[in-house]
This record gives C-alpha cells, sequence and structure tokens, in this order.
C-alpha cells in the first residue's frame, strides 16, 4: 500500500503544480505535456482527482502504515 501512497502523493503535486501554471500564467501543463487530445487530458485529470480522493479517505491509514 505505500506505493499506492506514493503514486497517489506524486500525482497530487503534478496536479497541484498544474493548477498553480493555470492561475499564474494560464498555462496547462497537461495540454502542453499530451497535447490537445481532449480524452486523454481529461483522463488524466479523473486519475489526479481519484488521487485525491484516495489521499481524503485513506488519510488516517496512510498515517498509521507511516509510522
Amino acid at each position: 500500500m505505500k506505493t499506492l501512497d506514493v503514486i497517489a502523493a506524486i500525482l497530487l503535486v503534478i496536479g497541484g503544480l498544474n493548477w498553480g501554471l493555470v492561475g499564474l500564467a494560464d498555462f496547462n501543463l497537461v495540454t502542453y505535456v499530451f497535447g490537445e487530445m481532449l480524452i486523454l487530458s481529461r483522463i488524466i485529470f479523473v486519475i489526479v482527482g481519484l488521487a485525491a480522493l484516495y489521499q481524503i479517505f485513506q488519510w488516517k491509514a496512510i498515517q498509521t502504515r507511516w509510522k
């Protein structure tokens, strides 16, 4: 499960950086890297959102695993 925790954390960092870039510079990193492939971009955003939900609902379990 620690591997899944790390993957979710990395996805959240990527998502956070992307939102920061969108807010500061109107630059979407996902679109830049993967192009205007709308379905692929949407899938990436959904995966990042799922990582956030995982972190929210597993917060206490993650803290216990990493002690």
